[in-house]
């Protein structure tokens, strides 16, 4: 009895326990984080122009995962991919981005998921700052569009060089020499006709 007390009931107890401990502190760490909200919402306003290229950056290079979090973050998906969350916001935590840093920090010791709240404030301001979904739409068949147009001048190209070796004829062939002057000769004129002999003069009586 005392062994299933000890290897299976008292962890249970301590995993109860602990857990409830956890929530507890996270609880705090959300309290603390939504007394100062306004003034990291402040700090975002003055800071939003020299924030936006570097949040833009570190979005793109995240994982898909991430990114759709950034846009709609949900309980369920920060708790699933939480360790791409905590990376997501020590990148932000480099930068400076306001509320970042206790927000990372509360991540890393209680998990993603005990503190969604303060996550999703964060990823609402990220994403502020990051262009519509159709801009980017555009700006992708944008750059799609030119490239195949690009494609197709230098394919044109191509062809219009190569049709123009195959249809010019050697110089040589084509070009017939202008006859030179000290050449060319007139042909002599015709000899002249001796003229008629007068006829002779009758005999006189």
């Amino acid at each position: 009895m005392g062994s299933i007390w000890k290897s299976k009931v008292l962890p249970r107890f301590a995993s109860v326990f602990g857990s409830s401990k956890k929530k507890t502190a996270a609880a705090e760490a959300v309290k603390s984080f939504d007394e100062s909200k306004e003034e990291y919402g402040r700090e975002f306003e003055e800071k939003k122009t020299e924030l936006q290229p570097k949040v833009a950056e570190i979005y793109e290079a995240s994982p898909a995962p991430i990114k759709a979090l950034v846009k709609k973050p949900t309980e369920s998906g920060l708790k699933k991919n939480s360790s791409g969350v905590k990376k997501f916001l020590e990148e932000l935590v480099k930068i400076e981005f306001p509320g970042s840093k206790p927000v990372s920090e509360a991540a890393v010791k209680f998990g993603s998921a005990y503190i969604a709240g303060p996550i999703t404030f964060i990823f609402e301001e990220v994403s502020s700052l990051l262009p519509a979904e159709e801009e980017l739409a555009s700006k992708e068949v944008t750059a799609e569009v030119i490239e195949e147009t690009k494609k197709e001048e230098e394919k044109e190209e191509e062809e219009e060089a190569v049709k123009g070796e195959e249809t010019t004829p050697p110089a040589s062939a084509t070009e017939t020499p202008a006859p030179s002057e000290s050449t060319t000769t007139e042909p002599p004129p015709p000899p002249a006709e001796d003229a008629p002999a007068p006829a002779p003069e009758p005999a006189k009586a």
